[in-house]
């Protein structure tokens, strides 16, 4: 299976490192033009032609939940045409820990959120239009085990920014299935991409770690290189009709 995006306009919203910075990567290594953006600063670094492919990064320092930032990254993406592909990865935790509810303030409760869940929304408003009067488009976010289950984060608003983005998931493909845009979800198992991943890892004992890679039927941790696979042939015409789905990629039968 041959998978190419020469010529395609796709935006990665959550690229500065991890998941984000391999899916950006890996469409740029297929031709796709690509406007990588994240909050963080180091994002800037994946700028530049592909080192193994025809494509391109543009980088931008941008916060998600800003609309106007939103729309003027969508307009300089578009250019006179359309953007063809948008991955939404940006969300996590934020930072943040597990805590008893009591304890969580509105303020935390809306930061993963917005992160998660606002962020995607934002997006997917900025570049419908374009799609729409093209015909054809993909949407593809990254949500997580946690948006089919509960969350190993504890965190509330995490889990339920992540299931309310699966319900935005299938939302938009209802409504934007008759315009030849497909919209799906990758639902990532735990994996260790993220300094607040990482905190979260070295918490747990070792008898842990070394039972939880062992629930997992490929006996491995996964990588971000396994969840850009996964979006490539969602984003790709192999999949042209599969729409409102979430594929886990947990490296086992179940989520």
């Amino acid at each position: 299976m041959l998978i190419e995006f020469s010529r395609c306009r796709v935006i990665v919203a959550g690229a500065a490192r991890g998941i984000g910075s391999a899916i950006a990567r890996a469409f740029a290594d297929r031709g796709a033009e690509v406007w990588a953006c994240d909050i963080a600063s180091d994002v800037e670094r994946l700028a530049g032609p592909s080192p193994s492919g025809t494509g391109i990064i543009r980088a931008k320092q941008m916060d998600v939940t800003d609309s106007r930032s939103v729309d003027e990254l969508v307009t300089s993406a578009a250019g006179e045409d359309q953007v063809d592909i948008l991955v939404y990865v940006a969300g996590g935790v934020r930072g943040q820990s597990k805590r008893p509810i009591e304890g969580v303030s509105l303020d935390d409760w809306r930061a993963i959120v917005d992160a998660n869940l606002t962020g995607a929304f934002l997006l997917a408003k900025a570049v419908a239009p374009g799609m729409k009067r093209g015909r054809r488009g993909r949407i593809v976010t990254i949500s997580s085990r946690a948006g089919l289950a509960t969350s190993l984060t504890g965190i509330h608003s995490y889990a339920a920014a992540k299931h309310g983005q699966l319900g935005l998931v299938k939302q938009l493909a209802e409504e934007l299935g008759p315009f030849g845009i497909t919209v799906n979800s990758v639902a990532p198992g735990f994996m260790r991409t993220s300094p607040d991943y990482e905190r979260q890892w070295s918490c747990y004992s070792e008898e842990f770690r070394t039972a939880f890679v062992d629930r997992i039927a490929m006996r491995r941790m996964g990588t971000p290189e396994d969840i850009a696979h996964a979006v490539l042939f969602l984003a790709s015409d192999y999949a042209s009709w599969i729409t409102g789905q979430a594929l886990p990629v947990t490296g086992s039968p179940v989520a």
